[in-house]
């Protein structure tokens, strides 16, 4: 059986993948890179086959025992890894986001596309069941027109503290965290074309020492001193068809947290998480609880599974970096309107 040998960069969202291709009867991890080598040395033992460690990401594109990579870095070394992968004939599964601007992710996307290889961005959110579910009734036609959404991702205490960066130019919350559900509902929405966005954005906690991992963490004087990004940023898009979007992620605040994105229709609503459908019959109100499996492991195992397919069997891939690309200019284009206090076009 074919298989496809995937080298791994960063050992922090990177072994939520490693794991899922690992686990493929199509995939196999051949090789492991981070700064540190005791991270992928580390993980090394947790895979059941061997690999090759390495702390270059350019030695390791060099490599003919692989056939893929996998970018799991921070935001700011997303493209210049995914380009030298590119240029050494490699397919490239990214994180979320594309780059740490558009700029860059302009330029990834040009080199990609140009290539020929297979290029796609892991959603954990967007290959959840939930999420997926939502996405066939809206295909199906079940909502009708879907005509307006809100999708949020909110922390109590959840900066993190452990790589700069998260919280340098180029990080923050709406790039980590608001990223998710804003493709998401991008997503679900049909993918309309961006037109306008308006946005706010601040670091109220980050800067003061507060609001990181937990009531326990307590960050360096260096990492509160470097805080250069959001922690919080809200604003509305809307789209060429007349719909709009207001999206929010927070990493610290004082609220319950939650994940969440609600839909519209014209025909029916409905709410991510829990799933939960909301219609007329006859009159009658009803709010339908779908009861969905609980599977952790599931979006990883999903975007593993169809990365594998997109290379070996010519399925058409259903998250290309140009989507990364595009949701890359909503999120920029907020924070740009959060800077200025002016709405910014994108038509």
């Amino acid at each position: 059986m074919k298989q496809v040998r995937v080298g791994v960069v960063g050992m922090g969202i990177g072994r939520h993948n490693a794991m899922a291709i690992a686990k493929h009867p199509r995939g196999r991890v051949t090789a492991l890179c981070d700064l540190l080598e005791e991270r992928t040395s580390a993980f090394a033992e947790e895979l059941a086959e061997s690999v090759t460690c390495y702390t270059d990401y350019r030695e390791m594109c060099r490599s003919d025992e692989i056939d893929a990579v996998f970018v799991g870095t921070p935001n700011q070394f997303h493209v210049p890894v995914a380009r030298e992968a590119i240029r050494h004939c490699k397919n490239v599964l990214l994180t979320k986001p594309l780059a740490g601007s558009v700029d860059a992710a302009r330029l990834l996307v040009q080199e990609a596309e140009a290539s020929g290889l297979i290029n796609m961005m892991s959603l954990s959110t967007r290959f959840s069941d939930d999420v997926a579910y939502l996405g066939q009734l809206a295909e199906q036609g079940e909502f009708d027109e879907l005509y307006y959404a809100r999708a949020r991702s909110v922390r109590r205490s959840g900066i993190p503290a452990w790589s700069f960066g998260f919280i340098e130019e180029g990080g923050g919350a709406f790039r980590d965290m608001g990223v998710h559900v804003l493709d998401s509902a991008w997503w679900l929405l049909g993918m309309p074309k961006p037109v306008s966005v308006m946005g706010v954005s601040g670091a109220k906690f980050g800067p003061r020492g507060a609001g990181y991992f937990g009531p326990e963490v307590a960050p360096t004087e260096e990492l509160a001193a470097r805080y250069a990004a959001d922690d919080y940023a809200g604003g509305f898009i809307r789209f060429e068809n007349g719909v709009g979007l207001q999206v929010e992620s927070f990493w610290a605040s004082h609220q319950p947290p939650e994940l969440q994105i609600e839909l519209f229709g014209t025909k029916m609503g409905a709410t991510l998480r829990p799933v939960t459908l909301f219609r007329t019959v006859n009159g009658q109100h009803q709010d339908v609880s779908v009861d969905l499996p609980e599977r952790e492991t599931r979006p990883w195992e999903a975007i593993a599974d169809h990365f594998i397919a997109c290379i070996l069997d010519d399925v058409p891939c259903q998250a290309p970096l140009r989507h990364g690309l595009i949701v890359q200019e909503m999120m920029e284009a907020l924070l740009e309107s959060a800077a200025t206090g002016k709405e910014v076009r994108l038509d």
